[in-house]
């Protein structure tokens, strides 16, 4: 009902119809039901944490009707698949030896909610009309880009301990560069008053950071 009457959303296809109800909780059941077969088959522990997985997967857009930290929220959820996978391979999540599995995760946290406090700027007038909740509606857009700069800057504190933790080496701290580039070009090309270039910042931009990301941890394993 809110993707109807907000102007950016009311064209996705399940709103229009395109893809009806029936087929969208057709597909998260099915999905729920490979993602519970593949916990159980992963061992006794991705099993126990399967609840928790599915209820921040189900639960996580609900939050922006009672909580500013709905932003956080999504971050949390996307970083539980590091978390996950992390959990698949080594059957281990709360051991000291686990360590570079939650910086990974909180590093995932922070970046997510901070590029989705940017993407939230263009729904200021609607999230206000519908009473939701999100920094930019409540603080104003200036303050929740400078939040987003904070949040993204407080992420190289996590990734730059994954590195010296999972004992990465100097490529991995190198590695870091280009990724803060990244991120300052970002905020660079959004300001309160142009918000024209929310979707580069949000999806080219972030999908290059993912990239960058993984090559270096990927090549930082192998010369290491």
């Amino acid at each position: 009902a809110y993707d109807a009457r907000n102007p950016r959303t009311a064209q996705r296809p399940l709103v229009t119809g395109q893809i009806s109800l029936r087929t969208a909780w057709g597909g998260t059941l099915v999905a729920a039901a490979l993602l519970t077969l593949a916990a159980w088959r992963l061992g006794p522990l991705p099993f126990r944490l399967l609840p928790g997985a599915l209820l921040a997967l189900f639960g996580y857009s609900l939050t922006k009707r009672f909580t500013w930290l709905s932003h956080f929220i999504l971050g949390m959820t996307d970083g539980l698949a590091p978390l996950g996978a992390w959990v698949a391979v080594r059957g281990t999540l709360f051991s000291a030896a686990d360590a570079p599995a939650w910086l990974l995760w909180l590093t995932v946290t922070l970046w997510i909610g901070g590029f989705d406090m940017i993407y939230a700027c263009q729904d200021v007038d609607f999230d206000r009309a519908a009473r939701l909740y999100a920094i930019p509606a409540r603080y104003g857009v200036a303050t929740a880009l400078r939040v987003a700069r904070l949040t993204h800057l407080a992420l190289f504190i996590p990734l730059f301990l994954l590195g010296k933790v999972a004992m990465l080496g100097n490529l991995f701290t190198l590695g870091l560069v280009p990724i803060a580039l990244l991120l300052v070009y970002e905020h660079a090309i959004v300001s309160p008053n142009d918000l024209s270039r929310v979707n580069v910042a949000f999806f080219n931009v972030n999908s290059i950071i993912s990239i960058v990301l993984l090559s270096m941890i990927v090549l930082s394993v192998i010369v290491h």
